[in-house]
């Protein structure tokens, strides 16, 4: 893309001066990579931005509309934040960070979680809540698409953590992925991740230049977070000489593997599964003959369709009722909102029902 194609249109915002910005030759280098991935993505609309304050979402906010406007395209974001209030000034860098968007004519709107925080697992529920919260609004708005900071140190740090998990080759290189498909609701939301080939750095230099802040969360240096911990081991790894190229090389062979694993799951759920209708399955013996990997993979294909969650259960109660299914002439269960009864060589999953309130 040649600089020159960057014109500024009349439509540029007060106080967002992109041609001069983009006279900067690294912030340039640097949109233009934000491009490439974008233009991929093929997304126009409405689209949820998510902002934490941090120089990742701050960048984030500068190159979505950056490219709204420069590439004249026909996107419509709509910028929030949650305020998790588990910090006692939350309330107020969740006003700061507004306020700062606000010079440049950015409206953010402020979700609360309001009730009683959890003690344990915190950081994963509250990325639980923060999702949540930000699907209500899209489903207000009529918005499929959430737009996240997450960026290429957040790969390696999942990788470590999922490698830590004994996670297979969908857990390791999963992350990878732009796009993560959510239901909520009864309504399909598509989470995003297009800073995926940008660093940490990168985006932290974005943010200096364009708003000169961003947010630096304490927690982020709290060793309590199995996140933190491992963040810091990755450096210490990085010292000692880790190749952050031949880990990616690592990724990308593991993603591949992952892809070919797909496709051999497709054929076994098309060769011995057998529709009864939405919530039901019939699913041949034949099925539970596949390696284990395969087998494991399948069924929690099958689970995730009936039940409609975003996860298939935990990987040791998949294990237990996997090796039951192989050696028991009956069995009746309940897992991850779904029944699961086998008679003989054939094996019935449907839907749980819910209990009304």
């Amino acid at each position: 893309m040649k600089k020159k194609s960057l014109s500024v249109k009349k439509i540029t915002p007060r106080n967002f001066n992109f041609k001069k910005i983009l006279n900067n030759k690294k912030i340039f280098k640097i949109y233009t990579n934000f491009v490439k991935n974008f233009e991929n993505l093929n997304i126009s609309g409405k689209v949820a931005v998510s902002v934490s304050g941090g120089s990742d979402s701050m960048a984030l906010c500068f190159l979505i509309l950056c490219y709204k406007f420069q590439k004249n395209k026909k996107i419509q974001p709509f910028f929030y934040l949650v305020d998790h209030r588990l910090r006692e000034n939350s309330g107020q860098e969740a006003e700061l960070v507004k306020n700062q968007l606000k010079l440049k004519k950015i409206n953010l709107k402020i979700l609360q979680w309001y009730g009683k925080k959890p003690t344990s697992n915190l950081q994963s529920l509250a990325r639980k809540k923060r999702y949540q919260l930000i699907f209500n609004e899209c489903k207000k708005k009529n918005i499929s698409i959430i737009l996240t900071g997450h960026h290429q140190e957040d790969v390696y740090e999942t990788f470590f953590s999922r490698l830590l998990r004994g996670s297979g080759t969908e857990g390791l290189s999963s992350f990878l992925k732009t796009e993560k498909l959510f239901n909520f609701k009864d309504k399909k939301i598509v989470v995003v991740r297009p800073l995926l080939n940008l660093t940490k750095q990168d985006l932290i230099y974005v943010s200096s230049i364009v708003f000169k802040f961003y947010v630096k969360d304490p927690s982020n240096e709290l060793e309590i977070f199995q996140r933190i911990r491992i963040r810091k081991l990755i450096l210490s790894l990085k010292n000692q000489g880790l190749d952050f190229k031949k880990l990616s090389l690592t990724l990308n062979n593991l993603s591949s593997t992952n892809k070919t694993i797909s496709q051999i799951v497709d054929q076994n759920i098309y060769n011995n599964v057998t529709f009864l209708h939405k919530n039901k399955y019939l699913i041949n013996f034949n099925f539970f003959l596949m390696p284990e990997e395969i087998t494991f993979r399948s069924l929690s294909v099958l689970f995730k369709n009936i039940s409609k969650k975003d996860y298939p259960p935990r990987g040791k109660k998949m294990i237990s009722l996997i090796k039951e299914l192989k050696n028991k002439q009956y069995i009746k269960a309940t897992l991850g909102g779904t029944i699961i009864e086998k008679i003989h060589n054939s094996v019935i999953v449907s839907k749980e029902k819910t209990k009304k309130r």
